[in-house]
């Protein structure tokens, strides 16, 4: 049986993002599960915000690059961090845009969430650890067909968490590899 392939991104935008470093190390645990990892960045895909007069006169090139991305993996890693209280703007403009049929496919074909599973983490310098971003982060994906594992990592006070790109909180790194081993056992049992 070949390797699990997951697509990992974060909802941030920002250098040094808090939520990038969290999913590095989300990566790195995967990786040693055994799967297969590809990791993104949103800010490399022009994505305008989503319309669907924009979606039926021209399918952006880079939506259609996006969604190819989603559909090619079995499993996905997301960290989103908490925008008033929910995901970024940059995350649920991709989510929509992979959402959308394309190439004949028939309505709600959701080709790049139907099936896959994926594991959700937020690092927040808030005491609450970016939870409600989880919540409507986890609430979109099953909307869109997608099993999202009931392990999810959540880190308070970021600010005091990391040292350069190490995750230093204790917690959140013994929730890491649980949650990267569950993705990855998951996507061979949907696959």
């Amino acid at each position: 049986m070949s390797a699990v392939k997951i697509l990992a991104l974060s909802g941030s935008l920002q250098d040094e993002s808090f939520n990038q470093r969290l999913l590095d190390r989300a990566v790195h645990f995967a990786r040693e599960a055994g799967a297969d990892v590809t990791s993104i960045k949103l800010e490399d895909f022009d994505l305008p915000l989503y319309s669907q007069d924009r979606e039926m006169n021209a399918f952006p090139e880079d939506a259609k690059r996006l969604k190819a991305l989603f559909c090619s993996h079995d499993a996905f890693l997301l960290a989103s961090p908490e925008h008033n209280g929910s995901i970024t703007t940059a995350l649920k403009n991709a989510i929509d845009w992979v959402s959308r049929s394309t190439d004949g496919e028939p309505p709600l074909a959701l080709t790049g969430f139907r099936g896959k599973v994926a594991g959700l983490m937020s690092a927040s310098p808030s005491p609450f650890g970016g939870l409600r971003s989880l919540s409507h982060l986890r609430q979109i994906l099953t909307t869109v067909q997608t099993l999202v594992v009931t392990e999810q990592v959540s880190v308070t006070f970021a600010h005091t968490a990391f040292e350069g790109p190490e995750l230093i909180d204790s917690l959140p790194n013994q929730l890491l590899p649980l949650l990267a081993k569950r993705v990855v056992q998951l996507a061979k049992v949907s696959a």
